[in-house]
């Protein structure tokens, strides 16, 4: 009976295993190897009951054939699932590989025939198969089979730390529990005793090989299967739980309410006010067992959605990295429930980096950093590095970071794959429960950096900016700095070179004022009759006399104004006549030039109150600019004229003219347009300007038009309102109806 129990157990064990393994995961090799292996564990225990239970009806060879059959099937398994397990993620196509299917094939037929067992013999303890020359074959085919899974199993329970070596360890002890007993006594013992005795206990290393399967399942999350275990055991003992209060409630009402002669209507009653408690109670139940079974099968067990919309919200929080890293740390280690973070971030040249870290761990960085480089060398494609999945390759690699405790190593990379920048890298410790990552965890985990590593490339983008503009301000504060000393120093210099050009002037004016007044009185016969040979020796002298007169003036004017000393002193001025004297001043000047100087000089004009130096020397600069300008055989004309308003002079000429894209340089100081230099290379380029500050300061405005290559006109504009001399009648001259010509 105790037999028979065991069989059911184990079989219902192997079975439930298939369904969750299976359905779980079908598309990982792994599963399908192990949901292959379970099932074939399942029928040849089943077959080997059934032939020592039942030995009257096992006479039949089929039976003994098709459970040596299944046994070939269920080494091969073993050796397939042992090697996806554990280091191979796939099995390679080669000739080791090819000459194994082949012996598997072999042996798989050879079981089916009377090559391995030819027939049932009658032996000291009962009935036996007799062995025949494929036995060969079959011994072979077990013992290839469990040398490889046995040694994929130890090397790799040699290798590995913390949950997935507790998994391999119970993987390993249950095969060893049923591949290491059953041919000793299944075959072993049987072959050397004659007998089929030890055949009824398979169930039993069955039963111990699921229930150690199991135990990994639940305690150490092998094949990622916990949740839906932990929720079909709610929902079985929901089930159970409910069936069972409902079966006692029915008993006691039945013996407390109805009685033996309760009438049909009041049972029926009492059933419905059952069923309605029943389904009521249901749900409520259901939750309890939920938690219950959640607490005690999936510890770590989170929203994946509710993970990344917390890190989404920490990410968008803030620009600062070490504060974005800090919060998504903290989601991660609350949900993930890991040991540790820590990151590291690598300047370009990566000679220096930056290090983020929660509490509680103190790994060397640069060791990490070496190993991380390591690592990467063999995985250049890969996002997450996860320990316990390194390959044998990188054997000592993997020993470093689990005696550091990592679990995960995450680079930290944005772009495409063509143009990726990688600035660092993330390291997540072991769990705290002592469980492996899960398939959804390191998924989850992905997106979390892949989000983060955008992030992060912003965040340190957005830093640099930051950087470079206080570096750019602390340099534009310090050229502020240095332009303003220079700045100070330019105007020192400009201060004492204005002092020294009205010094110089000054110095200058009185000689010079000398000179041109007695060579004004020789050229006027005032000592005597000159020759004409004299005269034209004496006028060139006058002529640079009166330049030079103009020239300090000019520069006076420009030391007043840079000084602040350039005072208007107004008088009353009769403007035709000033303009009048100019023209005969520069007549001699046309004359040589051969350029026609006309005046049109109105009948009569108002006294106005001007200042009549600065006036003169605006009237003069425009008129002598205006030959030195012109071509030979040209004509300069002078106008004066009176509107109800205000009084306008202008000086017109067919001369060179102002090319219009200087146009707006022309009243600068100092600034002299290319066509001017050229016809007149003495010119200094304060004339205009000083002209242009001289009738602006009294109130006035500057005419001026020009065509290159037509001439130009220049002039100035003055309202007569506030310069009209009162109380004075105007001054009447005769017209020269055709101006004067000089």
């Amino acid at each position: 009976m105790l037999l028979l129990i065991a069989t059911i157990l184990a079989l219902s064990t192997q079975f439930i295993l298939i369904l969750f393994v299976i359905r779980r995961s079908q598309h990982e090799a792994a599963n399908k190897a192990f949901g292959a292996l379970s099932a074939a564990l399942l029928v040849w225990a089943l077959l080997s009951y059934l032939y020592a239970a039942f030995p009257s009806e096992a006479q039949n060879i089929l039976v003994v054939r098709l459970t040596m059959f299944f046994v070939v099937l269920q080494n091969t398994c073993f050796a397939i699932f042992t090697h996806l397990l554990t280091d191979h993620p796939a099995i390679k196509k080669n000739k080791k590989t090819i000459s194994y299917a082949i012996l598997s094939i072999l042996a798989g037929a050879l079981a089916l025939s009377p090559l391995l067992f030819t027939k049932l013999i009658l032996g000291k303890r009962g009935l036996y198969p007799e062995a025949g020359p494929g036995i060969l074959v079959f011994i072979a085919h077990a013992a290839i089979s469990l040398f490889k899974g046995f040694r994929y199993l130890i090397r790799t329970f040699k290798s590995r730390s913390g949950a997935q070596r507790q998994q391999i360890a119970f993987i390993l002890g249950g095969s060893v529990v049923l591949w290491g007993i059953v041919p000793i006594t299944n075959f072993a013992v049987s072959v050397a005793l004659q007998t089929t005795f030890f055949g009824q206990f398979s169930p039993l290393y069955c039963l111990v090989f699921s229930s150690l399967i199991t135990y990994a399942i639940v305690r150490h999350k092998l094949f990622n299967i916990q949740s839906a275990v932990a929720r079909s055991v709610a929902y079985t003992l929901t089930l159970v739980t409910l069936a069972a209060a409902y079966i006692a409630v029915i008993f006691a009402a039945s013996s407390l309410f109805l009685g033996p002669h309760a009438t049909d209507v009041r049972a029926q009653v009492t059933y419905t006010v059952l069923a309605l408690l029943l389904a009521f109670s249901f749900q409520p139940v259901k939750q309890t067992f939920d938690r219950i079974t959640t607490r005690l099968f999936y510890q770590d067990a989170y929203d994946p959605q509710e993970l990344i919309n917390q890190v989404n919200r920490a990410l968008v929080a803030t620009v600062e990295p070490d504060e974005l890293l800090n919060r998504t740390f903290q989601i991660v280690e609350e949900y993930l429930k890991v040991e540790f973070c820590l990151a590291v971030l690598m300047d370009s040249d990566v000679k220096s980096s930056r290090v983020v870290r929660t509490h509680g761990h103190q790994a060397d960085v640069e060791e990490l950093t070496s190993l991380y480089k390591k690592v990467l060398a063999g995985h250049t494609r890969s996002r997450l590095i996860v320990t316990d999945l390194l390959s044998d390759a990188n054997d000592t690699v993997r020993q470093a970071l689990s005696r550091d405790n990592v679990a995960v190593m995450a680079r930290l990379a944005h772009g495409t794959e063509a143009a990726k920048r990688e600035f660092g890298y993330l390291v997540l410790g072991q769990k705290k429960s002592g469980s492996l990552f899960s398939r959804q965890d390191l998924s989850v985990i992905e997106a979390v950096v892949n989000e983060l590593a955008i992030a992060i490339d912003n965040a340190l983008q957005f830093e640099e900016i930051q950087a470079f503009n206080l570096t750019l301000q602390d340099k534009v504060v310090q050229a502020t700095k240095e332009l303003r000393h220079s700045n100070h120093r330019l105007r020192e210099l400009d201060s004492t070179k204005d002092d020294f050009i009205s010094m110089a002037s000054h110095q200058l004016r009185t000689p010079l004022t000398t000179i041109r007044g007695y060579l004004s009185m020789v050229l006027e016969g005032d000592a005597g009759p000159i020759t004409e040979k004299q005269r034209k020796l004496l006028e060139p002298s006058f002529r640079s006399s009166l330049h030079m007169v103009y020239l300090i003036s000019d520069l006076l004017n420009l030391s007043r104004i840079n000084t602040g000393k350039f005072v208007i002193q107004p008088a009353p001025v009769d403007l035709s006549e000033m303009i009048e004297a100019e023209i005969e001043q520069l007549s001699e000047t046309a004359k040589n030039r051969n350029v026609n100087l006309v005046y049109n000089k109105p009948a009569s004009f108002p006294l106005l109150m001007l200042d009549e130096t600065k006036t003169r020397q605006v009237v003069m600069n425009f008129i002598d600019n205006a030959i030195y300008y012109t071509r030979t055989g040209g004509t300069v004309t002078v106008n004066l004229r009176e509107t109800p308003s205000a009084v306008e002079y202008t000086v017109v000429d067919n001369g060179i003219g102002v090319p219009k894209s200087v146009q707006h340089k022309l009243f600068a100081k100092f600034y002299r347009a290319d066509n001017a230099q050229k016809a007149r290379p003495d010119g200094t380029g304060l004339g205009l300007f000083l002209a242009k500050k001289a009738i602006v300061a009294q109130g006035g405005a500057i005419i001026f038009e020009s065509e290159e290559g037509k001439g130009s006109t220049f002039g100035f504009r003055i309202n007569k309102a506030g310069h009209m001399v009162t109380g004075k009648p105007n001054t009447h001259k005769e017209a020269v109806p055709e101006g004067i010509a000089h």
